[in-house]
């Protein structure tokens, strides 16, 4: 659905909510009004002119009604969303979990996997790397899955296109860490830079960075964080949990054992 659809939808919506919640206080509130309409020739004793006024009414004599409306409102659509996340999560567990084109770390074969979609120059993806790497050290049946989610420009498409070629050479891990790691953005120049420090094959990486297969992954990626309403970066997926944002090593702990237990 496109953005203008959407937003068609949420202000429908909403006038929804407020014409209820308009009418629900006006009815409490005029009892002979709630009787007239009670009454089986109600329906057309009052214009729909008359029945707008009487909401208009209701509405500036009780704007607190417009805020319990949107919240109400705001607070079913992140249900909604929610559901129709978790929905796609269990649909589609093997584009998340076992992508055989998605780089993996850690234990490859270890028994609980967390993914990531990440940006690399997102600062809070920064922020996550010590942590991440902190958590494979703490956990040696911890699986990675790194989802290259470059939604920061073009540097960082460039980026994330090295990165898969790289793997391609069998020097994804050093590379990414090598990445989150740079103190500045990480630009096309500084890209080429890391990758000829890291020991890979330039030229070689430049060629490959072209091949329609890594363009193809990327697509697929955002694509799948788009359903899994992942909206920035990072985003983590563990067991049936959708965790976006940051964290700290003790909650992300907690979100692997969580998958570990199957809650």
């Amino acid at each position: 659905m496109s953005t203008g659809a959407k937003e068609v939808n949420r202000y429908r919506g909403i006038l929804g909510a407020l014409l209820l919640v308009g009418m629900t206080g006006w009815f409490l509130l005029d009892p002979g009004v709630q009787g007239a309409l009670q009454s089986a020739n109600a329906a057309g004793e009052m214009s729909q002119d008359q029945l707008d006024q009487r909401i208009h009414d209701y509405i500036l004599a009780h704007p607190e009604v417009l805020v319990q409306a949107l919240q109400s409102l705001d607070q079913r659509q992140r249900e909604a969303e929610a559901a129709q996340a978790k929905a796609v999560l269990k649909a589609r567990a093997d584009d998340i979990f076992h992508d055989r084109q998605s780089p993996v770390g850690g234990n490859a074969q270890g028994s609980v996997t967390l993914v990531e979609f990440f940006d690399y120059n997102c600062p809070y993806c920064r922020q996550m790397a010590p942590i991440m790497d902190q958590a494979v050290a703490d956990d040696p049946q911890l699986r990675i899955v790194y989802k290259e989610f470059p939604i920061l420009g073009p540097d960082s498409m460039f980026a994330a296109k090295a990165a898969l070629a790289a793997d391609k050479q069998g020097k994804y891990t050093a590379f990414h860490k090598a990445l989150l790691g740079s103190r500045t953005r990480v630009t096309e120049a500084v890209v080429l830079k890391i990758a000829a420090e890291a020991g890979l094959d330039v030229e070689r990486m430049k060629t490959d960075m072209q091949q329609p297969d890594i363009q193809a992954l990327i697509d697929r990626n955002v694509e799948l964080a788009q359903a899994l309403r992942i909206t920035g970066t990072p985003g983590f997926v563990a067991g049936d949990q959708i965790f976006p944002g940051a964290t700290d090593l003790a909650t992300l702990k907690k979100l692997i054992e969580q998958a570990k237990s199957g809650k």
